[in-house]
């Protein structure tokens, strides 16, 4: 009985060896497969200094002109709704504080664009949750449209009922030929300053859901976007 016992301990212990190592080497492989991308890694820098980061490279002008042909696809077959105040469980049409229509993306639905898109997001999350441990978990994302003498009052993205939101991102989507005097900047409530970003084709601002205050300004020619949230649990 003593020497049974005694193997079983052994046995335990070396299994113990065995997976440990096995862990070890599983994470040496993850780090010697790991691939630093200056897309991914600007965007961190941006965040860990400003709170925010403007991309105008993210999406190809390709890719931005199937998203914008696959928004007013949807638009012309779906009809979008009035934007809400406020998150899916306690929402309020207020056209004095936003005036756009919007359709939610059903990733389980998507077109191919749509699928590239998904794609590139997901690809971002993994790399930020491998590199800044933010546990992203889900995501939303829906497309907008602010018709001619829309706005979006000063805001912040993060509800009292809900602050799961750690990433806003948006992608706009107009044509190229669009112009400051177009409107529809989005502006954001920094520390110290205010900081306007015009929505030029393709350009992606990504900044803390949870932090930074924003409005969009009056709208002066219709403005097209993807719009979406970064999740924790």
């Amino acid at each position: 009985m003593f020497y049974e016992t005694s193997f079983r301990l052994h046995l335990h212990t070396f299994i113990k060896i065995v997976v440990g190592f096995n862990f070890f080497l599983m994470s040496l492989f993850e780090d010697i497969d790991f691939v630093e991308n200056p897309l991914y890694e600007r965007i961190i820098a941006d965040l860990t200094k400003q709170q925010f980061s403007v991309i105008d490279d993210f999406f190809s002008d390709e890719e931005t002109n199937l998203l914008r042909q696959s928004l007013l696809e949807r638009y012309a077959v779906d009809g979008f709704k009035k934007a809400a105040v406020g998150n899916r469980l306690n929402q309020t049409i207020v056209n004095s504080i936003r005036g756009d229509f919007i359709l939610w993306i059903d990733e389980a639905n998507t077109n191919v664009i749509e699928t590239c898109f998904f794609n590139k997001i997901d690809s971002m999350v993994g790399y930020l949750n491998k590199t800044c441990f933010l546990g992203i978990a889900h995501k939303e994302f829906h497309y907008a449209i602010y018709p001619e003498g829309t706005f979006y009052k000063k805001h912040i993205d993060s509800f009292q009922n809900d602050d799961r939101r750690k990433l806003s991102f948006v992608c706009y989507l107009n044509e190229a030929n669009w112009l400051p005097e177009n409107g529809g900047e989005l502006v954001l409530y920094l520390k110290n300053k205010e900081q306007h970003i015009y929505p030029l084709p393709g350009r992606v601002v990504v900044f803390e859901s949870h932090v930074i205050e924003h409005e969009v300004k009056p709208v002066f020619t219709e403005r097209l976007s993807i719009t979406g949230w970064l999740k924790t649990h």
